[in-house]
């Protein structure tokens, strides 16, 4: 139970993991390390947190697909880059080295161990009125909250 648990809740924090939204042709992607894996409405989802500053922020407003995708640590750097730098300003996949590839509706990479794609169910701003202090002030102190996105498993990629 406790590899379990630790598995379930270092997938995000701890390897990191790329959320990705639009087709293969006009798509961005971010490395996100907050998240979720559980049941909604009785589905299989995937909760990702994006700010709305973030590029992919419209991507994942603009599409009802999304990718969660998961790597092998020798792509740590790549997952480095692509968390960093913006895909508004040049081609940071390329940058990476990484390779898209169509995923259903959406997008993936052929580097992905594992690619979550998704439907989405659900979208909300988060507020801080109901958030603690603590978060407010180390989060968001400069920038808008994230937008919370849950997207109902739809196929599993290996």
């Amino acid at each position: 139970m406790k590899k379990f648990m630790d598995k379930a809740f270092t997938v995000y924090n701890k390897e990191w993991a790329l959320v990705t939204a639009g087709p293969v042709d006009n798509y961005n992607t971010m490395t996100i390390s907050w998240g979720g894996l559980g049941t909604l409405w009785n589905k299989d989802v995937v909760t990702v947190y994006v700010k709305p500053v973030r590029y992919t922020h419209s991507f994942m407003d603009a599409n009802d697909y999304f990718t969660v995708s998961f790597y092998d640590q020798e792509h740590r750097k790549a997952l480095g880059i692509l968390g960093t730098e913006s895909g508004r300003d040049g081609d940071k996949v390329a940058k990476a080295g990484f390779t898209a590839v169509k995923a259903g509706e959406s997008t993936t990479f052929s580097q992905a161990k594992l690619t979550l794609l998704c439907k989405k169910i659900y979208r909300q701003d988060m507020i801080t009125d109901t958030m603690p202090q603590y978060a407010i002030d180390t989060y968001y102190t400069d920038e808008a909250p994230h937008t919370m996105f849950i997207g109902e498993v739809i196929d599993i990629i290996e």
